[in-house]
């Protein structure tokens, strides 16, 4: 299946602040950031607070100027494009980048009439369900019905490419799902969609292409499958370790019988060593160790309640970066 041709790439990009003569020192933000986002598809950026997120968003699109390294955006350097790039990327403002005062309907159609073609702003507003608060100040809107306003103001342009910041952060469960088919029908479109979240689950869903940063680095890339182990190709994957297993054991577990364990067991979900509880092996690389598991089991006469095999998620992923 041919690739999607690039929208967005950076490479080897470095963004450093303050000098080297100061007190303070140079302090680098980014180290080497490499990422490739590519039309009708949806990446996602992960990373811990002060992994680098928003900054790389804020050289991706020409907010700061690198440190090193190029960055291009629908083939331009977006830091020096003039109005014509501008016009085919959309970005996502946050609480902060909306006037406080105006009501959503008057921004909206006053960020339409900036646009050749905009998209219908009755059309967002029905898809976004904001009917109910088009004629309230955004001062006072919730923090959900700011970010659909954000949203659909990120979309009136019908960008190439969209840079969108925690998209569903404060909605509820309907209108987050309203959010996913939306972002989904973006991308049929053949839109080149570049977000950022908290929400694992949601990146799972989502994404087409997963980049996790930590510490101004890129340190795992990947579509979800591949990151998960679930394929046997990504950058920094494990191949093989595409399952954990968890067990219920009849009895308690004595520190011996824990130690002797073959693989790596944890309790799952903080529950207590009792009869009953259920413990985990974080992963499994193949058979083998499944019958070292079986041969323990026999070892200290222990005869599982439940045993069942869980696919590795972006979360576990996540969590592995996160700590090492």
């Amino acid at each position: 299946m041919p690739q999607h041709p690039p929208c967005l790439t950076l490479r080897h990009v470095r963004y450093a602040v303050g000098s080297a003569r100061s007190p303070q020192g140079l302090k680098e933000i980014l180290r080497s950031v490499d990422l490739t986002a590519r039309s009708g598809e949806v990446t996602v950026l992960l990373g811990p607070n002060g992994a680098g997120k928003t900054t790389t968003l804020s050289c991706a699109q020409g907010l700061l100027r690198p440190s090193q390294g190029s960055v291009t955006l629908l083939g331009e350097n977006p830091f020096r494009a003039g109005a014509e790039l501008r016009a085919r990327v959309g970005v996502m403002l946050q609480d902060g980048g909306m006037p406080q005062s105006v009501q959503p309907r008057a921004l909206l159609h006053h960020v339409a009439s900036l646009h050749q073609n905009p998209w219908p702003v009755d059309d967002l507003v029905a898809r976004l369900d904001m009917g109910d608060f088009l004629r309230t100040s955004i001062r006072r809107l919730s923090g959900g019905q700011k970010q659909r306003v954000a949203l659909a103001a990120s979309l009136l342009g019908r960008p190439e490419v969209v840079f969108l910041d925690e998209p569903t952060a404060g909605l509820d469960p309907q209108s987050r799902q309203t959010v996913f088919e939306l972002i989904g029908e973006l991308r049929e479109m053949g839109m080149g969609i570049i977000l950022t979240t908290h929400l694992l689950e949601e990146a799972q869903k989502l994404a087409d292409s997963v980049f996790i940063l930590k510490d101004g680095e890129v340190v795992r890339h990947g579509s979800v499958a591949e990151l998960t182990g679930a394929s046997g190709t990504g950058s920094g994957a494990s191949p093989g370790a595409a399952r954990r297993m968890l067990f219920t054991a009849s009895r308690t577990l004595t520190h011996r019988e824990i130690s002797s364990a073959p693989v790596s067991i944890e309790l799952d979900g903080g529950t207590d060593n009792a009869p009953g509880a259920a413990w985990m092996t974080p992963s499994l690389t193949g058979p083998a160790q499944l019958r070292e598991l079986a041969a323990w089991w026999e070892l200290i006469d222990m005869m599982p309640v439940e045993v069942r095999m869980e696919a590795r998620t972006l979360e576990d992923v996540f969590w592995e970066v996160s700590v090492s």
